[in-house]
């Protein structure tokens, strides 16, 4: 365990506890910190505009793309849990964006694909439609950049996909004997029964989503029009190595990591009211 254990120690536990140090101090990277105490999180509760701004697009994205992401994950691995020829392959092709979708090299396309002159443009007039430049449109910014994370649905689907396979098929069709149409089906055998996939694919998808950075970052640089693409990741980001103001950054990192944290101890709470368990028969009633 000796590697494993120098690793943790030197590179990730050591930063965490420099970070939650720098947070409590003035420093600049191009000088020794000073400790300031709790100014830095005082100036971030004390009425920092960019801190909530910045704060409320990342919810609105989290609130848009967590569940869309979650809805469009689910429809796609019901469709390819099928017992049809070729099914490995189109598991494959629809997995294969994934592993692509958190590059660079794609944000850089999808800005192209949805500029004023981008294909999406091109694609609405052929139907004599005039486009807009959602990119640079407050209105339609952030809806790019949600687009762009439901694309990236392979993992979510994946699971979900594993999920369904453990669903015994007695169920369903003790369901269909005694008359139940799919969609009866799905609310009252499939959706309990997913529960707790449904349940993990949630906390990840809410975590990840607070920590989106490259596709606001590429796509609609320095925040996008009227700052409505400025997540809380890009403020950070612009805190330590734009500004130099690393000890801010800190505190902000740690702010975030307070969030994402209740949130999740939420979630966890809330799960005994609707995620069933065979195992202890908890569950929605």
């Amino acid at each position: 365990m000796s590697p494993w254990l120098v690793g943790f120690l030197l590179l990730t536990l050591w930063p965490i506890g420099q970070s939650f140090y720098l947070s409590f101090t003035d420093y600049s990277l191009l000088s020794q910190p000073v400790w300031s105490g709790g100014a830095n999180y005082a100036k971030i509760f004390g009425g920092d505009p960019t801190f909530k701004k910045s704060l409320s697009v990342t919810v609105a994205f989290v609130l848009y793309s967590v569940p869309l992401k979650l809805l469009f994950s689910l429809l796609v691995a019901m469709l390819l849990n099928r017992n049809l020829r070729g099914m490995s392959f189109y598991r494959t092709a629809v997995y294969f964006p994934s592993l692509i979708g958190g590059s660079v090299a794609v944000a850089a396309l999808w800005r192209n694909m949805f500029g004023k002159d981008g294909y999406v443009n091109h694609v609405l007039a052929w139907f004599g439609i005039e486009g807009t430049g959602w990119i640079s449109n407050p209105d339609t910014a952030l809806g790019t950049l949600v687009l762009l994370n439901t694309w990236q649905f392979g993992s979510t689907m994946v699971i979900f996909l594993a999920g369904l396979k453990q669903i015994p098929q007695e169920l369903y069709e003790s369901a269909s004997v005694d008359g139940a149409r799919p969609i009866r089906r799905f609310y009252h055998i499939t959706l309990p029964m997913l529960s707790p996939v449904l349940f993990f694919n949630l906390v990840l998808g809410i975590i990840g989503s607070f920590q989106m950075f490259t596709a606001s970052f590429v796509i609609t640089p320095r925040g996008g029009p009227m700052q409505s693409t400025y997540v809380y990741a890009v403020f950070l980001y612009e805190k330590a190595f734009k500004h130099f103001q690393m000890g801010y950054a800190s505190a902000l990192a740690w702010v975030l990591l307070a969030i994402v944290a209740v949130l999740t101890a939420l979630n966890f709470l809330g799960s005994r009211y609707w995620v069933f368990y065979e195992s202890d028969g908890r569950g929605a009633k």
